[in-house]
């Protein structure tokens, strides 16, 4: 079945998702705030699930359409298909959203929706009353300027929760955000990779899957795995393959490192969950002995406590001295850092960042500075003469 799918993004993410999308070989409809839209089939549902590591949920655009009224929505919602997905067991639920249209009423516009799907349902398996004793179905209606949006959300549980966060430490970075700032950086899996303030271990994690190719989604279940809609064949035959491409043999030099020795403890049982702890080398210390290990053109990638929300303005100070002061005595090294503070990068440089991303954790708006190190000298074939290699 050709279907029009959608991942959602945390906004400042939606070129990473695209290029994720891009790379399962789907064709990009349009990209937008939060959102990216692709076309797909049942496979690439499952694909998208399993593959996905920096979007939020891949949802089936199921319509799209202008309402003013209340019966102009009911009509139109009415008019869909449901029971090409919903069985007459199903179990479906309405979210709503409304910004900016002149039907105001969450709660209003999530009754009318809901009471045109069961009108619908009604018509098409002749039952008046539904068991919903079956699988799941969630439909998400965005009303923004009149305009609604209905989608159905085939992940389930947001697809940052991978399951391997086993041991959990006070304000945790999303699974996704940490992937992304994995892919944003220059980091290969051939470079050292070191995250000083580690916490639970996240964005070690996420690089050590990224490093061996292990999908994201390969421990988790899917509200869409109990659709009649996709054949379990589909699913089993893609964690199949998911589980074929992984590279065991893949040697990552990936360091991570905690004063507390409670999120170090944290960190490992979650690696260990996550089936990457061989490929990460863990190390309780303060972030001043941190970078203790050898080579050139290694990469710090960290998430450092945030004075607003856990720590105090000393440490958060210490941190950004001691980042400040490596990449002086590590002049190959480049540093990715995402912080609140909007004079990070004057403390950790003196002047500018070679690029800076606004992005939120959570809540929170927060700008993913980046430094570079100096790029690494490459021989030219020939004449031994020398030029500058791109650092990323």
């Amino acid at each position: 079945m050709k279907l029009t799918l959608i991942a959602t993004t945390t906004f400042g993410l939606e070129a990473v998702v695209r290029r994720e999308v891009e790379g399962l070989g789907y064709r990009i409809l349009k990209t937008e705030n939060g959102k990216v839209t692709f076309q797909g089939d049942e496979r690439a549902i499952v694909r998208a699930n399993l593959w996905l590591r920096c979007a939020d949920r891949v949802m089936i655009r199921m319509a799209e359409f202008m309402a003013e009224e209340s019966e102009e929505l009911f009509q139109q919602v009415k008019g869909i298909p449901w029971e090409n997905f919903i069985p007459p067991d199903g179990k479906f639920t309405v979210n709503v959203s409304t910004v900016k249209s002149k039907l105001r009423s969450e709660p209003y516009n999530q009754k009318t929706i809901k009471k045109a799907m069961v009108d619908r349902l009604s018509g098409v398996y002749s039952m008046e009353h539904f068991p919903e004793t079956g699988a799941a179905y969630t439909i998400h209606a965005a009303l923004l300027k009149d305009r609604v949006t209905l989608a159905m959300d085939t992940s389930g549980e947001a697809l940052h929760k991978r399951g391997y966060r086993a041991a959990p430490v006070t304000a945790p970075i999303k699974e996704t955000l940490a992937s992304a700032m994995v892919q944003l950086s220059f980091w290969n899996p051939d470079r050292i990779l070191v995250d000083p303030c580690c916490g639970s271990g996240t964005i070690a994690i996420e690089a050590a899957m990224i490093g061996r190719n292990i999908a994201p989604g390969l421990s988790r279940k899917f509200a869409s795995e109990q659709w009649d809609l996709i054949p379990q064949n589909l699913w089993a035959e893609e964690r199949k393959s998911a589980y074929d491409a992984i590279d065991y043999d893949r040697d990552l030099q990936i360091y991570a490192s905690d004063i507390d020795c409670r999120a170090i403890s944290a960190a490992e049982e979650n690696a260990a969950e996550a089936g990457t702890d061989d490929a990460i080398v863990f190390k309780r210390c303060d972030i001043s002995n941190a970078f203790s290990m050898e080579g050139d053109y290694g990469v710090i990638i960290t998430n450092p406590p945030y004075g607003e929300r856990i720590g105090d303005r000393k440490a958060v100070d210490h941190i950004e001295d001691v980042l400040s002061r490596t990449t002086k005595t590590r002049p190959t090294w480049s540093l990715f850092i995402i912080t609140p503070d909007r004079d990070a990068e004057k403390k950790i440089r003196g002047g500018p960042a070679d690029r800076r991303r606004k992005l939120y954790n959570g809540r929170i708006e927060v700008c993913y500075y980046q430094f570079h190190g100096k790029k690494k000298e490459k021989k030219q074939a020939g004449n031994g003469s020398v030029s500058a290699a791109s650092g990323d």
